[in-house]
């Protein structure tokens, strides 16, 4: 299975990005994914997650109410909406997918497969 995020740049504080990451290869048939970030220095932390269902989603404090993750599971994609972007949003941005379904996941060891990541740079 790979994944391929995208999406990431540079914006200004309070401005808006959207990452995507598809999924492809496998046997892919229903999954549950997620989102970490990694910024300089620092450990790869979560950010949100979304079941297979789509009915349970699941967010890190620092980003709830600005950052929404969705799926579209006919393109094997999951989106992550982030808006109101602060500085402390810089970092390196991965998708994770696991296979199992039940729940969205916050932990990294909880997840089967890894994309590359996207940079996402906010400046103040």
């Amino acid at each position: 299975v790979q994944l391929q995020a995208s999406g990431g740049g540079l914006v200004q504080a309070g401005g808006s990005l959207r990452l995507s990451c598809a999924a492809s290869g496998g046997t892919l048939s229903r999954y549950a994914m997620g989102w970490f970030r990694q910024a300089p220095g620092k450990e790869r932390d979560f950010v949100a997650a979304i079941s297979w269902s789509g009915g349970d989603t699941k967010y890190a404090d620092s980003v709830k109410g600005r950052f929404t993750i969705s799926s579209d599971n006919a393109k094997n994609t999951v989106y992550l909406q982030m808006n109101s972007l602060k500085p402390e949003d810089t970092a390196v941005y991965y998708c994770a997918l696991t296979r199992d379904i039940t729940t969205a996941y916050t932990f990294s060891y909880e997840y089967d497969y890894w994309g590359q990541g996207t940079l996402v740079t906010v400046s103040s």
